[in-house]
């Protein structure tokens, strides 16, 4: 269908005129959300070749030599905030758009080349970690208090168990050869025994965080400002079911059978932890939980003696982007995915937004786009690793259309970004996509490149 306008400005100042015909397009758009995404599916190709040529001619910038206290060369997330630090989660994320932009364009030397600094993202982490089983956060090239070992590894937060997951998918490039990995398997074995005696709740079988800092998404209501050690995330456990997945396969690639089938035990047993206690049916979604209940002591407790508490934890029912993680990490049975994209995903009062997945619910009462850092906020704005790990969900439980729809505003919004500013930013604004911080953040952001080539139907690269 094709409509026309006509627009008179003889009485009207053209600024004035031009403010008129943008209020028309927002009425337009809230009138017509499916013409409007049918465009933005056509949209999304102006853009393609704008963030192929900037992705492509800035990626060597994520690679560091070693020096001083990083032994191995490393892949650093990009702009000046981070320009010389190893980060866990992120070099991962990073390392993954990184191999898409080889598959693009790399010749055998270039792939040679990242080898190393791949590579030695994980072993810089794995020359810190020892039979204790702490790895810091980050790394930087003189120690400091954020990446050396604290006093009690109790009490603080260590690498989010994403490390094994990052060993395990340089593995698979490398056609299963994992010999690389042979003589540090010892101590990412220590790293993951680490969040098994350290932040698993015997009662329930989850995950849970230290305390609130340096959790990847910083302001998650579910753990900020949350008791210490209260807080089973679904983010969390999400990545840890992984995470043992991963030592799975690692340790089938080395020859270690019997101990890939003690930690298949682990992985089954916390899918099955994470589907009974964060599976919510009333609202049809995964949700945190809280583990700050007091004892059961039925001396002390007189008048609670007869009929003490028969639960190990309490729901928290507050919508955090976190919850489709359980699509991504094939932990939602088919039929709880398609409550979560039915009534989650599609859902414009909550999650879904012009240019991606809000990452609070626009719905909750701590919904806040205001700038911030340290923390960064993740009360709502548009990430772009959220709108990725989200899509890669969609895409493994074959909602080929919803995952076309995100992966459309994706491209889009950091589209449109590089066209007016020349560089991405850390987050945005959810409605009209303007970048909100952190101009020149690259890092996962350029997972948009492997969203881009599974539009095209080219060969995408994905995590482990």
């Amino acid at each position: 269908m094709s409509v026309s306008y006509t627009f008179y400005t003889n009485d009207i100042t053209l600024p004035t005129a031009m403010k008129i015909k943008q209020i028309f397009l927002i009425i337009l758009i809230s009138c017509f959300p499916s013409m409007f995404m049918a465009q933005a599916l056509k949209g999304y190709e102006q853009y393609g070749k704008l963030i192929k040529e900037k992705i492509y001619k800035d990626y060597k910038g994520m690679y560091r030599p070693a020096g001083e206290d990083l032994k191995y060369p490393f892949l650093t997330p990009g702009s000046q905030q981070y320009a010389d630090v190893l980060w866990d989660w992120d070099s991962w994320l990073s390392n993954i758009a990184l191999r898409q932009i080889l598959s693009d364009t790399g010749s055998t030397a270039d792939k040679k080349e990242a080898s190393v600094y791949e590579q030695g993202c994980v072993l810089n982490f794995l020359s810190y970690c020892h039979p204790d089983g702490w790895a810091p956060i980050l790394i930087k090239r003189k120690a400091d208090f954020m990446s050396t070992k604290p006093k009690n590894i109790y009490e603080e937060n260590m690498h989010k168990p994403c490390l094994a997951q990052h060993a395990a998918f340089l593995t698979k490039e490398n056609n299963g050869n994992a010999e690389w990995l042979r003589e540090k398997f010892e101590n990412l074995q220590f790293f993951v025994g680490g969040y098994k005696n350290r932040y698993r709740s015997e009662a329930t079988g989850l995950y849970f965080w230290q305390n609130d800092v340096m959790i990847g998404v910083d302001n998650d209501p579910c753990t900020f400002f949350r008791p210490d050690r209260s807080s089973a995330s679904i983010y969390l456990n999400c990545l840890m079911y992984k995470e043992l997945q991963a030592m799975v396969y690692l340790a089938n690639q080395l020859n270690f059978h019997e101990i890939a089938v003690m930690y298949q035990a682990d992985a089954d047993n916390l899918k099955e932890a994470i589907q009974k206690n964060c599976w919510d049916e009333r609202d049809g979604f995964f949700y945190s939980v809280d583990l700050n209940l007091k004892p059961i002591n039925t001396e002390k407790w007189g008048f609670h003696s007869g009929a003490p508490r028969d639960w190990n934890c309490l729901i928290q029912r507050i919508g955090v982007w976190s919850g489709f993680l359980a699509m991504w990490a094939d932990i939602a049975t088919p039929a709880q995915a398609k409550r979560m994209v039915e009534e989650h995903f599609k859902n414009e009062k909550t999650f879904n937004a012009p240019y991606g997945v809000r990452s609070l619910s626009k719905m909750e009462k701590m919904y806040n786009l205001r700038a911030s850092g340290n923390p960064s906020t993740w009360l709502g704005p548009i990430w772009g690793v959220s709108n990725y790990l989200t899509w890669r969900g969609l895409v493994k439980y074959g909602y080929t259309n919803e995952a076309k729809e995100l992966a459309s505003k994706t491209i889009l919004l950091f589209g449109h970004d590089f066209e007016r500013t020349g560089v991405l930013h850390e987050y945005y604004q959810p409605e009209n996509g303007e970048p909100i911080l952190n101009a020149g953040f690259q890092n996962w952001n350029y997972l948009v490149l492997n969203m881009l080539d599974w539009m095209e139907n080219k060969k995408v690269v994905s995590e482990f």
